[in-house]
């Protein structure tokens, strides 16, 4: 059985769609991390952002209103990686989610295709 780790938000409706697909698709979630009370470290989301093979500017919820009332569309190009890692670890809500891993790969929102691609045993 594939096991996972999912950092979301219970009230979030794209994680709870999110966590109904993995259990219909028998993935068992090890780990379910509140993402605003405990988002992850700088160094966590580093290798998430590493493992996933995206660019950080997916990590970002860019339609929260923290994203939106930070101005963060227009200040994000002029941040390093880091700067945007240390911000994205400060505050939750800034991250997308739902982020699935399994240590190895990384997904970050909920595409259905993307989810058949990586967490569908087949």
């Amino acid at each position: 059985m594939m096991r996972v780790k999912v950092y979301g938000y219970d009230k979030c409706g794209t994680c709870r769609a999110a966590l109904k697909w993995l259990k219909a698709h028998d993935v068992e979630i090890t780990e379910n991390v509140p993402l605003f009370e405990t988002p992850p470290s700088a160094g966590e989301l580093s290798k998430l952002l590493s493992d996933s093979g995206l660019g950080i500017k997916k990590f970002f919820n860019t339609s929260g209103e923290v994203y939106k009332e930070m101005n963060l569309k227009d200040k994000l190009p002029g941040m390093t990686q880091e700067q945007m890692l240390e911000l994205l670890a400060s505050n939750g809500r800034l991250i997308k989610r739902p982020i699935v891993t399994d240590g190895e790969k990384v997904t970050v929102g909920f595409k259905e295709a993307e989810f058949e691609e990586a967490w569908a045993r087949g």
